[in-house]
C-alpha cells in the first residue's frame, strides 16, 4: 500500500513515521519537548489533552494551561 501526502507525491519513510496516531505519550511529550512536531501537531495534543479530560488529571500546569488556551481561543471547549 502506498500513501500519498497532499501535493500527490508518495511519502517518504520519514514522513510515514511523523504520521502517528495522538495518545497520551505523544501528546505529552510534543508539549514537553521529547516528542518533535509542529505547532499545529502541539496545539493537537493539548486540545486531545483537554478533550480526554487527561489535563486534569496530571499535574496542576497541565489544567491551568489548558483552561489559558480555551480563553484565547487556541483550542475548544
Amino acid at each position: 500500500m502506498l500513501l500519498y501526502n497532499s501535493l500527490n507525491n508518495i511519502l517518504t519513510m520519514k514522513e510515514i513515521k511523523e504520521i502517528k496516531e495522538m495518545n497520551n505519550y505523544r501528546a505529552v511529550g510534543l508539549i514537553e519537548g521529547f516528542e518533535s512536531g509542529t505547532v499545529k501537531e502541539i496545539i493537537k495534543a493539548w486540545q486531545y489533552l483537554h478533550d480526554t479530560k487527561t489535563a486534569y488529571k496530571l499535574q496542576g500546569w497541565y489544567g491551568r494551561t489548558a483552561k489559558y488556551l480555551i480563553e484565547i481561543g487556541t483550542i475548544k471547549e
